[in-house]
C-alpha cells in the first residue's frame, strides 16, 4: 500500500462557466478528446468509430436513473427534500429507503405529505431513524397496486448533480438518461454513455465491434468530494453490480482484443469482477459463500499477494456460475482506483471530464498517469465543456504511463 496520495495533486482550475449546465441539442455532437501514448487528437463524438480498433468489445452500464428527489412542503412553508439512496424493504403500498434529508432540522417527528394535483394517491413520509448523515424513511401511499418506481415517476424529480445548481426541466427526464438505460436503480447517470446515439452504435458495428452491458447502480457518493489531504483516508461509497453469464463469457473470449469501458462505473464493475475471481481462486470469497452475493472492499486490490491472470480470474467466476446454474451474479463494490493501480481488464476508457479532487479524477489519473493533466489543460484551452452534460474523452492504456 502507498504512504500517501496528496489530493491537492489532482486538482485544476474549473471556472463555473466551463461547467455544462444543459446538454447539447444532439447527444453525439459533443467534442471528443482522444489520447493515445500521450498524443492528443481533437475530434467529435460522432467520429468515435474512427479511433476504435476493429473487433473491440464495448461494455456499457445499462442502469437507469430513478427520479430520486422528493420535495415536501410543511404547512408552515418549510421545504424538506428527501433524496432516495438505497431501498431497505418494501411491501404493498409502502417502501423504506435510506435517504439524505435536506433541511432536516426543520422536520421534527410529524408525517409529511405530497398531494398529487390529479387526485392520485397522496405520498406520505415518516422518519424512522437517523444514522450520521443518512435517514431511514418510510414512504407510503394508499393505492397498493402502484409500485414505488411508479410513485417516483409521479412525485419524484430528476436527481441532477448538485454542481448544476438548477432545478430539473422536462428535457432532463430524457437527456439525463442513456438511450440504452434498462434497470432502475441509479441516483446519478453514467454520464459517459450520454453521448451515444443509434448512429454511433451503427458505426461501431461496422467496425466489427461487440456491444455488451453490465449493471452498476450509481450512488450519490459518486459526487462526494475527497475532503481529506491524503486520498487514502477517504471512505469510498458502496455500489451494486449485476453481471450476466453471457457477458462474462464474452469478456473471456475477448481478452486479447481492446476492451473499452464506457464510463468509470463500467470500469469499477469490470475491475471488481476480476477481484471476485481472485477471491474465488484464493479461497477468500467469504461474502459470496455466506450471503450469495460478493463484496469487494475499498483497498482489497492493494493488499493482495501473487499475480493471477485476467483469464484465470474471469474463468473462475464463470465456472462458479456454471456449477450453480446461475445466469447472473450480483454483489457490492467499494473499490477505489487510484494512481498505482494495475488494470486487469480494460484497455480503453470513454469518460467525461470530472471534478477536481474527486475519486473519478483519481481513477482517470490511475489510467493515464500524469497525462491527465495534459488532457485537462488541452480541454480548458480549447473550450471543452465539463462534467455531467459536458464533452467526452477517449483514453487508451499504455505501458509507459
Amino acid at each position: 500500500m502507498f504512504e500517501a496520495i496528496p489530493i491537492i495533486n489532482y486538482s485544476y482550475p474549473l471556472p463555473d462557466e466551463r461547467i455544462a449546465k444543459f446538454p447539447l441539442d444532439k447527444r453525439d455532437q459533443s467534442k471528443l478528446l482522444v489520447m493515445r501514448n500521450g498524443l492528443i487528437t481533437n475530434s467529435n463524438f460522432y467520429k468515435l468509430s474512427e479511433f476504435i480498433p476493429e473487433n473491440s468489445l464495448f461494455i456499457f452500464n445499462n442502469t437507469r436513473v430513478i427520479k430520486a428527489r422528493l420535495v415536501f412542503n410543511k404547512p408552515g412553508g418549510a421545504r424538506i427534500e428527501i433524496f432516495c439512496l438505497n431501498e431497505e424493504s418494501h411491501g404493498y403500498g409502502y417502501a423504506v429507503w435510506k435517504c439524505y434529508v435536506g433541511n432536516s432540522k426543520k422536520w421534527k417527528n410529524q408525517e409529511l405529505t405530497i398531494q398529487h394535483a390529479d387526485h392520485l394517491p397522496a405520498l406520505n413520509a415518516v422518519r424512522e431513524s437517523t444514522d450520521g448523515d443518512t435517514h431511514l424513511i418510510r414512504l407510503s401511499w394508499d393505492d397498493s397496486s402502484l409500485l414505488f418506481s411508479e410513485i417516483l415517476e409521479l412525485y419524484g424529480k430528476v436527481p441532477l448533480p448538485p454542481y448544476l445548481n438548477r432545478e430539473p426541466i422536462a428535457e432532463d427526464t430524457v437527456r439525463y438518461q442513456t438511450i440504452y438505460a434498462l434497470y432502475n436503480g441509479s441516483v446519478a447517470a453514467p454520464t459517459a454513455g450520454l453521448h451515444f446515439t443509434d448512429i454511433v452504435f451503427e458505426d461501431l458495428l461496422q467496425k466489427k465491434c461487440t456491444l455488451d452491458y453490465i449493471t452498476l447502480h450509481v450512488g450519490a457518493g459518486t459526487f462526494k468530494p475527497v475532503t481529506v489531504g491524503n486520498a487514502l483516508e477517504h471512505s469510498m461509497h458502496e455500489e451494486k453490480i449485476i453481471l450476466h453469464l453471457d457477458t462474462l463469457l464474452r469478456l473471456i473470449q475477448n481478452l486479447q482484443q481492446t476492451i473499452v469501458s464506457v464510463g468509470t462505473t463500467s470500469m469499477r464493475s469490470l475491475e471488481s469482477i476480476y477481484w471476485l475471481g481472485y477471491q474465488l481462486l484464493t479461497g477468500n470469497a467469504l461474502s459470496l459463500e455466506k450471503n450469495g452475493w460478493f463484496s469487494i472492499e475499498q483497498w482489497e486490490p492493494y493488499n493482495t499477494k501473487g499475480n493471477i491472470s485476467s483469464a484465470d480470474a474471469l474463468t473462475a467466476v464463470y465456472d462458479y456460475m456454471k456449477s450453480r446454474s446461475l445466469k447472473e451474479i450480483s454483489g457490492y463494490t467499494r473499490i477505489m482506483i487510484v494512481p498505482g493501480y494495475t488494470f486487469r481488464i480494460v484497455k480503453a476508457l470513454i469518460t467525461n471530464f470530472h471534478q477536481p479532487q474527486s475519486t473519478l479524477l483519481l481513477l482517470v489519473a490511475a489510467f493515464t498517469g500524469n497525462d491527465w493533466k495534459k488532457a485537462y489543460d488541452f480541454a480548458l484551452e480549447n473550450n471543452y465543456r465539463f462534467l455531467s452534460y459536458g464533452d467526452s474523452c477517449l483514453f487508451f492504456l499504455t505501458d509507459s504511463r
